[in-house]
């Protein structure tokens, strides 16, 4: 999430400018989070919020009822804010219904009440569609999102996390920063989980170490990640369409899965680069991760041909594009993929 975009809102509402709508758009529920509770808080007294800030849910309910609240003038304060979430419901209706909830959403944001601050929510939008199109033109667009770049998400995420400890009263050590990251795959609501059990762990002594992380946060993605290695560096395709299946049975999300692959192809191509007689330790200072996954990624590193690794790089990126087009059919992505990871290489070409 760009700093300057909150901020920059958060500016123009403390100058008294009015703002109509806005969208907080990305994966990250902390992140969304957040931003809401700065915005709520930069719009409506602590004193007037038990009946200024109305929540509707687009799973629970539909969009008239949360257009018909910003119409009306909040009781007990000149001010209200509307939260409208999970706005990417629309998108999975019927064409008539989607279409006429478009249009009632168009009509208010041409004459929105000047009272109301309407915030919606989504965690991402088909910005071929309407909807999207709509709110760009006519909402102020808030990325709630983290960098794509691996190495720069790692980064933010272990700073937010330092800051999310600090929230709980406990001091998390920058070593134990990077660890947790690492173990909850760079999600930030799993880290608040976690760090909310390390902090009541540490108690009196409000200090968060590696040894604590260690100890208590169990690792899912990544290393489930590393099993996948071996078989892709083996082109065990039966095999590694099971394990897909598994981790799909178990909740995981697609953009996840890739995004899990991606940082892992990073760090073998990483890997690859180092000296060939570098222990364990060193390759865990220069790879930024724990050292029994360092230890992994050197072993695979030594496996897998560096054109299989960019060859699969490339692959992840495009199953990622599609993943974030809106795709219908995720799994098939998936599949696909893996099919793609494990292709045989193609026989070189005669002179």
């Amino acid at each position: 999430m760009p700093p300057s975009d909150i901020e920059k809102l958060l500016a123009r509402l403390a100058a008294g400018k009015p703002v109509a709508a806005v969208l907080l758009l990305g994966q990250e529920a902390y992140l969304r989070e957040t931003c809401r509770k700065k915005l709520v808080e930069a719009v409506i007294p602590e004193a007037n919020r038990d009946w200024a800030v109305v929540r509707y849910s687009l799973a629970e309910t539909d969009l008239p009822a949360a257009l018909q609240q910003a119409q009306t003038m909040p009781m007990l304060s000149p001010r209200q804010v509307v939260l409208v979430d999970g706005l990417e419901e629309l998108e999975h209706l019927d064409d008539s219904a989607r279409d006429e909830a478009v249009k009632q959403l168009e009509a208010y944001l041409d004459d929105p009440a000047p009272f109301t601050l309407l915030l919606l929510e989504a965690q991402a939008l088909d910005q071929r569609m309407r909807l999207a199109k709509l709110l760009g033109d006519k909402a102020l667009v808030v990325e709630a999102a983290l960098s794509d770049d691996p190495e720069v998400r790692a980064e933010m995420v272990a700073d937010l996390a330092r800051k999310m400890a600090a929230e709980l009263g406990v001091q998390l050590e920058p070593e134990a920063a990077v660890d947790l990251v690492d173990l909850v795959n760079g999600e930030l609501a799993r880290a608040r989980t976690e760090l909310e059990k390390l902090a009541s762990y540490v108690g009196e002594r409000r200090r968060i170490t590696p040894a604590d992380v260690d100890l208590l946060v169990v690792s899912e993605k990544k290393y489930s990640v590393w099993q996948l290695a071996d078989m892709l560096a083996s082109r065990e395709r039966r095999r590694a369409l099971e394990f897909l299946s598994g981790v799909l049975r178990e909740g995981e999300e697609p953009a996840g899965i890739v995004g899990a692959l991606v940082w892992m192809y990073r760090k073998l191509i990483h890997a690859q680069e180092l000296p060939r007689n570098i222990s364990a330790w060193d390759a865990t200072r220069q790879l930024g991760i724990r050292k029994d996954t360092a230890e992994m990624a050197l072993r695979q590193a030594r496996r897998i041909p560096r054109e299989q690794l960019l060859g699969g790089l490339r692959a992840l990126y495009e199953a990622d594009s599609r993943l974030k087009s809106g795709a219908a059919d995720r799994r098939a992505i998936l599949e696909f993929l893996v099919a793609a990871l494990t292709a045989a290489p193609a026989p070189a070409s005669r002179a």
